[in-house]
């Protein structure tokens, strides 16, 4: 194994090949835990040679080799470009099609997308097409035409061309000057042909529009507000371009310097509702995804403003988020945090504010709770290595391994309790002197520590079980049974079936033989329902569970097909 040194180097040289890396890719190249892979990239933050973004890193001089006047146009409003960039790169998925024009504020968007695959961009802009062409994964179609003097895109009439025919998911695109009377509009002339060709082919248009740009009117229009699917823009902007966008059936995201709220249009026959969320971390795979599912259902719901803010695994962020979002004058709050000892010195500051809040995942005394049915779904997996040991070792187990978590409280401890009590539902009783106690850390590295030492001692056991607190403690098992050279003397089940673990269970001969889901996708619609349900002040109940399945060589396809 790679000692600390050298595994940062290592993601060092994946930058300078890639220019942006999402924690989530890194821990897949390098085989480490999330949490590994942040702590890594904040001491290379720390020495000034990366800069963090949302949810991973770019190399801190990525944009020291472009030329002099782009250059200069790019650090104009720099750092809120940079923050709309990673907000709208968001919205790209694997496989999507999209067009990025010539713009700065666009050019920002590609260190966010290099960690994506199987998408096609359309292009004017050299330099983002450059910074982008350096992932293999991705295919950049750069659209041709008369070089501008700066050296910095193609404009023209030529590059309409090749975007004939063409059927594109997303364009995204920026402007001189905006307002809601003129729309989008360009000071220079040659830029619009290929303008409006780009939004003429695209199924919907969003517009990065930093807030100097409100108010100030270019040369020539080319696009209406009602071409626009979606503005996207900083907190500097003033309350009154906010309104009068609301006012149209354009869609509106502000990006502040902690949060970045979004607006729904305004429609004066429905209530609107802000709700802010706190969520666990960009950097934590499962976390993204439950953002991404209340953004689609919020989005959905018509009459939401949807503020969302980071809480970063950190106990005194998330206090300091909850400060942020009172400011900010919400309704109700969603609080999706790791640490339990903090969820009363939270619930204060809302309470003090009368905002309901729900609970995710950990629950909070005061607060509605929404999420894991850590007692099922820990007893599916337990039943499932039952099943598993019953038609492969005709039942018979020498010990159990139980990767355990003692920190996160009693709730996730019901997801140990449940494992044991489905095993032993198929299995009968196991004695305490086969039982044995690990604790998982919550990472790869100390289950697999952990997990390792406990082979080592039990070397006479060849029909070991193990039962886990998360993926992240199955794949270290794994790693540890591999490395003793023990696959075929362990058998393992995990809770989550996060992005990682689910190679190994379709493989089908894995020591890894399923999880449970936990469908970070589902999260969205149930909270925006449980959220409207409060606001309307009906009664609900304490607890709304997500569904769970236990996900196997056989289902798997069903579930996340590949």
């Amino acid at each position: 194994m790679m000692t600390t040194f050298e595994r940062r180097q290592r993601i060092l040289e994946l930058l300078r090949g890639k220019a942006s890396l999402r924690v989530t890719e890194l821990t897949h190249l390098l085989d480490v835990s999330e949490g590994t892979i942040r702590n890594d990239l904040t001491a290379l933050a720390d020495s000034q040679k990366v800069k963090r973004v949302r949810g991973g890193a770019v190399l801190a001089e990525t944009l020291q080799n472009e030329g002099s006047v782009f250059e200069a146009r790019a650090q104009q409003q720099a750092q809120a470009k940079k923050r709309m960039a990673g907000w709208a790169a968001d919205m790209v998925e694997d496989g999507d099609s999209i067009i990025l024009d010539a713009s700065t504020t666009v050019f920002y968007m590609a260190p966010f997308l290099q960690s994506r695959k199987g998408v096609t961009i359309f292009t004017n802009g050299l330099e983002v097409a450059r910074v982008l062409a350096a992932n293999p994964a991705n295919t950049v179609i750069l659209i041709g035409g008369v070089l501008r003097t700066d050296g910095s895109a193609v404009i023209g009439h030529l590059g309409e061309k090749l975007l004939e025919g063409m059927h594109i998911k997303t364009a995204f695109i920026s402007c001189s000057g905006f307002s809601v009377a003129a729309g989008l509009t360009e000071v220079d002339l040659q830029d619009v042909p290929l303008k409006l060709e780009m939004i003429q082919r695209a199924g919907q248009v969003v517009a990065l529009i930093d807030s100097s740009k409100f108010g100030r009117v270019g040369l020539t229009a080319f696009a209406g507000v009602d071409l626009i699917s979606r503005i996207v823009t900083d907190h500097h902007i003033e309350e009154s371009f906010v309104e009068e966008v609301r006012r149209t059936h354009t869609a509106l995201t502000i990006c502040g310097e902690t949060t970045a709220t979004s607006f729904a249009a305004l429609n004066h026959q429905t209530r609107h509702h802000k709700i802010g969320f706190a969520n666990l971390g960009e950097d934590v795979s499962f976390a993204v995804e439950v953002r991404h599912s209340l953004e689609r259902a919020a989005k959905e719901a018509g009459n939401i403003d949807l503020i969302v803010a980071d809480n970063q695994l950190d106990s005194k962020v998330a206090l300091h988020v909850a400060d942020r979002l009172l400011e900010k004058g919400v309704d109700l709050v969603i609080e999706y945090q790791i640490d339990e000892k903090i969820g009363s010195l939270l619930m204060n500051k809302f309470r003090q504010k009368n905002i309901p809040v729900i609970a995710v995942d950990i629950p909070l005394v005061g607060a509605s709770y929404l999420g894991a049915d850590n007692y099922r779904a820990g007893y599916m997996a337990g039943r499932a290595l039952a099943e598993w040991i019953s038609r492969q070792w005709q039942g018979r187990l020498d010990r159990l391994f139980v990767l355990a978590e003692p920190r996160a409280g009693a709730l996730p401890a019901a997801r140990m309790q449940g494992q044991l009590d489905g095993f032993q539902a198929l299995l009968g009783e196991i004695l305490p002197t086969r039982l044995t106690y690990l604790d998982s850390g919550n990472t790869l590295e100390i289950s697999q520590r952990a997990t390792a030492q406990a082979l080592q001692s039990y070397g006479d056991d060849h029909r070991i079980g193990v039962i886990c607190f998360n993926d992240e403690a199955a794949l270290g098992a794994l790693a540890a049974a591999r490395q003793a050279g023990r696959e075929e003397e362990v058998v393992i089940v995990g809770q989550g079936a996060d992005r990682r673990v689910r190679p190994e269970i379709r493989r089908g001969d894995s020591p890894v033989i399923g999880s449970t889901a936990f469908m970070p996708e589902q999260y969205g619609e149930k909270l925006v329902a449980l959220a409207q349900k409060i606001l309307a002040g009906q009664v609900i109940p304490p607890a709304t569970y997500i569904d769970h399945v236990f996900v196997d060589a056989t289902n798997i396809d069903q579930f996340y097909p590949e």
